[in-house]
C-alpha cells in the first residue's frame, strides 16, 4: 500500500507515535484496559488505579514516547495449565504498559490489516473462530479431506525479533515506533523475583501480541496463497486441505522446510502429522460424514468438557445444589456458545442427559438414609411402592441416578428451574 492509495483515515508512515497519543485514541485504549481488568503486573498497579496515575503522571510519559525515550518495565511470568497438559507461560505487562499497548495496537491495526491473507482468522476485527471451521468445512466438502495439520513449537517463545522488526518497517517508517516496538520485545521477564532479558519470542498477554502474531505469520500465509494451497490459520493453528496422502507429505516436508529456514520458527514433529478428516480435529471440531459432511465437537473438547463439570459436580460437603447448578451455568453457558456451533445435536443432547444424571447422584447423596429418600421420592411424584424399592435398593449411587423413579421425580424441567441451561436448541 503506497503512500498515494493509503486510506485517509490512516496515519502517514512517520506519524504513527503522534496518532499513538491523540487524545480519542488514548482515551479508547484506557476503556479498553480498563473494562478488560486482568491481573498487576510486577509494579503491582491495578487497572483501578491506572486513571488516576495518568492524571499525575501522563505529561511525562507522552513526551518520553514522543522523544523515543520511553522503556517499558519487564512482563510478570505467569503459568496457566493447556487443555491438552502441560502448561502455557503468559508474560503480563504492566497495565500502564498494557495502556500503551492497546493504543499501538489501535493505530497499527487498520495499517496492517488490510495486509493480511483471507485465510487467517485469529484476532482479526470481524473475523472469529467459527468462520475458520466453516471454511475447512467448505474445503473438505470439496473433496480435500486429507488434513496437513502444523503444529509450531512455542511459537510465542520462538518469534525472530529481527525477522519481525524487518516485517513492521515495511509498513512502518516512524523510527520512534520502531524503537518502541523493539523495546516492547526485548522487555525481559520476571520470573521468582529474577528478571531475565529476552532475545526472541512475543510474550502472550499484552495487546500487541496477537497483532505481532499475525504480522509474522502472514509471511506464511502468502507463500501458501503463492503455491495455491487451500489452508485455514487461526493464531498459530494451520490446516492445509488437499486431495491425497501422497500429496499431503510431499506439502508437509515443504512447509516445513520453509517455516524453519524461511521463519525462523520450529514445527512440532510429534504433534503435526498428514491424516483424514477423521483423525484430525481443527478448533475444537472434527467433521464426520461424505455426502452429508457435518461439523461435530472433536473427542478431545467433549473430554475436557466432561472433566470440569465432574470438577463442578463433585460431592462438597454443605454445598448447596442451587450453588452447584450456579457454577455449572457459567461454565456451560460459554461452552455452548461455542460448541452449539456444532451439527450434531444428538450428541449435545447426550451430554445434557448424563450432567442431569451428575446432578441426580449429588441429590440422592444428600437425601442421605433411605427414610428421607423415599420421602423425598414420593414428594416428587413417585408412588410408594416404587419409592420404598428405590429408596432401600442396594444399588450404586451412580446406577440409582439413572433409575426410572430419579428420572421422573427430577426431570429436566426439575434442572431447568434451578437455572441449568440446556445445551440443545429446540
Amino acid at each position: 500500500m503506497t503512500s498515494e492509495t493509503r486510506p485517509e483515515n490512516l496515519p502517514g508512515y512517520n506519524e504513527v507515535m503522534t496518532a499513538v497519543c491523540s487524545r480519542d485514541n488514548l482515551k479508547r485504549a484506557l476503556k479498553r484496559v480498563v473494562q478488560n481488568k486482568g491481573a498487576p503486573g510486577i509494579d503491582g498497579m491495578t487497572t483501578e488505579m491506572l486513571p488516576t496515575h495518568l492524571k499525575e503522571h501522563w505529561i511525562a510519559i507522552k513526551e518520553q514516547l514522543l522523544n523515543g525515550t520511553y522503556r517499558p518495565q519487564a512482563v510478570r511470568e505467569v503459568e496457566i495449565p493447556k487443555a491438552g497438559g502441560g502448561v502455557r507461560k503468559l508474560g503480563i505487562p504492566t497495565v500502564l504498559d498494557r495502556f500503551i499497548q492497546q493504543a499501538v495496537m489501535q493505530v497499527l491495526q487498520p495499517i496492517f490489516e488490510p495486509t493480511f491473507s483471507a485465510h487467517s482468522y485469529g484476532f482479526r476485527p470481524g473475523r472469529s473462530a467459527h468462520q475458520a471451521v466453516e471454511r475447512a468445512q467448505e474445503y473438505i466438502a470439496q473433496g480435500h479431506r486429507i488434513v496437513v495439520d502444523m503444529d509450531l513449537e512455542k511459537f510465542f517463545d520462538r518469534v525472530n525479533h529481527d525477522k519481525l522488526m524487518s516485517e513492521l518497517a515495511k509498513k512502518i517508517h516512524d523510527k520512534k515506533m520502531l524503537k518502541l516496538l523493539r523495546f516492547y520485545l526485548n522487555a525481559g521477564v520476571m520470573a521468582g523475583g529474577l528478571t531475565s532479558p529476552r532475545t526472541e519470542g512475543v510474550p502472550q498477554g499484552g495487546p500487541l501480541s496477537p497483532l505481532l502474531s499475525n504480522i509474522m505469520l502472514n509471511l506464511l500465509d502468502k507463500e501458501l496463497e503463492r503455491r495455491n494451497l487451500r489452508f485455514v490459520r487461526y493464531a498459530d493453528d494451520s490446516n492445509i486441505y488437499v486431495s491425497s496422502r501422497r500429496a499431503g507429505e510431499r506439502v508437509m516436508r515443504s512447509v516445513t522446510a520453509f517455516i524453519e529456514k524461511r521463519l525462523k520458527l520450529k514445527v512440532n514433529r510429534k504433534k503435526s502429522a498428514v491424516g483424514t478428516i477423521g483423525e484430525r480435529s481443527f478448533l475444537g471440531f472434527c467433521f464426520i460424514g461424505r455426502s452429508m459432511l457435518k461439523r461435530r465437537i472433536s473427542p478431545e473438547a467433549l473430554e475436557r468438557c466432561k472433566q470440569k463439570v465432574r470438577k463442578l459436580t463433585r460431592k462438597r460437603k454443605g454445598m448447596r445444589l442451587e450453588l452447584i447448578v450456579e457454577n455449572l451455568k457459567e461454565y456451560l453457558t460459554g461452552w455452548i456458545n461455542y460448541y452449539g456451533f456444532c451439527q450434531t445435536p444428538s450428541v449435545l443432547e447426550e451430554l445434557e442427559m448424563w450432567i442431569r444424571r451428575r446432578l441426580r447422584r449429588i441429590i440422592w447423596l444428600q437425601w442421605k438414609t433411605t427414610a428421607r429418600r423415599k420421602a423425598k421420592l414420593m414428594a416428587l411424584g413417585i408412588n410408594k411402592n416404587r419409592a420404598s424399592m428405590t429408596a432401600g435398593s442396594s444399588k450404586g449411587v451412580w446406577r440409582i441416578s439413572a433409575s426410572p423413579a430419579l428420572s421422573v421425580a427430577l426431570p429436566r424441567t426439575y434442572f431447568s428451574n434451578l437455572g441449568l441451561p440446556s445445551l440443545v436448541t429446540k
